[in-house]
């Protein structure tokens, strides 16, 4: 097995909690070089005591992503075979470099590996994908000013999959994500084509309850000649529902879940979504049916559009609630055991279930 020189970059802001922990994970390495873009915590103070760690200090303005990876890529000296970028929340499950060694052939330029975006409490996985930061120290560039991505300079991209080496997922949920929308836009602008950043767009004008926006930039989504990709294509549908549902508009709800069903019907989450409507409305034989076709798929897809609550206690929840209400107690408790199998400490879940314990009682 041939030895590579490895080394590690990333770019980081404020994240002294991370330090040790990534530092840790990224020992395998031979090198470890970042770049702080403006920390006025003590991240770069804890990164200067470990002797492997480069660190290097600049300010961006105006601030880009892609600019800043490029340039923490910059920092890796031309005679390291592979480089690696993550991020100081991501974590190597140990034992990486020798799996990584021995997926990496001599044509090989890029690895795609196992990623987990988000775990439970227990670090079970409940988002699981795939992700592509491991590539040759020459010829990849990073690109958009917010979910950047890293891209062959040549038409050499020989990319190897192995589910070997696994990155875990922990982010600071206290961070702001403030400068994403006004970078998508810049994006969209830069690349009106691009299909995945009109759909990250779209998404963004959701999470702010930009609900007309949303709508309209996901159908351009969903109008765009590349936008083919039929997991994608059913978040966007969903999403649109989501913005209607929450403009009371649920019968145009209703129809672009339906819409989503159609176009991606090996995943869970349009079922599940529009089964969150039927419980809003009451309807319960709704959710029955649609709740019970969504867990009839039973391999959930290697993809970052999975959403968690396709696959925790909330289909068994829905359907603990709906058998409840039509008077099938019997079927209420099975679903509230189950709910709370995957729940355990929820305490609406534990009162749900004893208020059906006592109802079958005195039936």
């Amino acid at each position: 097995m041939k030895k590579y020189k490895i080394a590690v970059y990333a770019i980081t802001k404020n994240e002294e909690k991370h330090v040790d922990r990534w530092v840790s994970s990224m020992m395998e390495a031979d090198a470890i070089y970042v770049l702080d873009t403006g920390s006025t915590d003590k991240t770069v103070e804890k990164l200067e005591k470990y002797s492997k760690v480069h660190v290097t200090q600049k300010k961006f303005t105006p601030w880009r992503f892609d600019t800043a990876r490029n340039e923490s890529l910059e920092l890796v000296p031309e005679n390291y075979d592979i480089c690696i970028c993550t991020d100081l929340d991501e974590v190597f499950e140990k034992g990486w470099r020798k799996k990584l060694e021995e997926c990496w052939k001599e044509d090989t330029t890029r690895l795609q590996y196992n990623y987990n975006w988000s775990l439970d409490k227990n670090n079970r996985p409940l988002v699981n994908f795939y992700i592509s930061k491991i590539h040759s120290r020459k010829n990849y560039t990073w690109r958009h000013p917010v979910h950047e991505v890293l891209t062959a300079t040549t038409n050499l991209d020989n990319v190897v999959t192995t589910d070997m080496i696994t990155v875990n997922h922990y982010p600071d949920t206290t961070k702001s994500r403030g400068s994403y929308l006004p970078l998508l836009e810049l994006s969209v602008k830069e690349d009106p084509d691009d299909d995945r950043n009109m759909h990250y767009l779209g998404r963004e004008y959701m999470y702010y309850g930009k609900w007309n926006e949303a709508i309209d930039t996901l159908i351009r989504h969903l109008s765009l000649p590349k936008a083919l990709w039929k997991d994608e294509r059913c978040a966007s549908m969903r999403f649109i529902g989501r913005c209607y549902k929450n403009i009371n508009r649920y019968e145009e709800a209703k129809m672009w879940y339906k819409k989503a069903k159609k176009e991606a019907p090996y995943l869970r989450d349009s079922y599940i979504e529009l089964a969150l409507l039927y419980y809003e409305q009451k309807n319960w034989e709704g959710v029955i049916k649609e709740v019970t076709n969504a867990l009839n798929i039973k391999e959930k897809e290697k993809t970052y559009i999975n959403e968690v609550f396709s696959w925790n206690e909330t289909p068994y929840d829905l359907l603990a609630i709906a058998y409840y209400n039509i008077g099938n107690y019997v079927l209420a408790y099975k679903y509230s055991t189950l709910a709370l199998k995957e729940n355990p400490h929820d305490k609406r879940l534990k009162n749900n279930k004893s208020i059906i314990k006592e109802k079958m009682k005195n039936t």
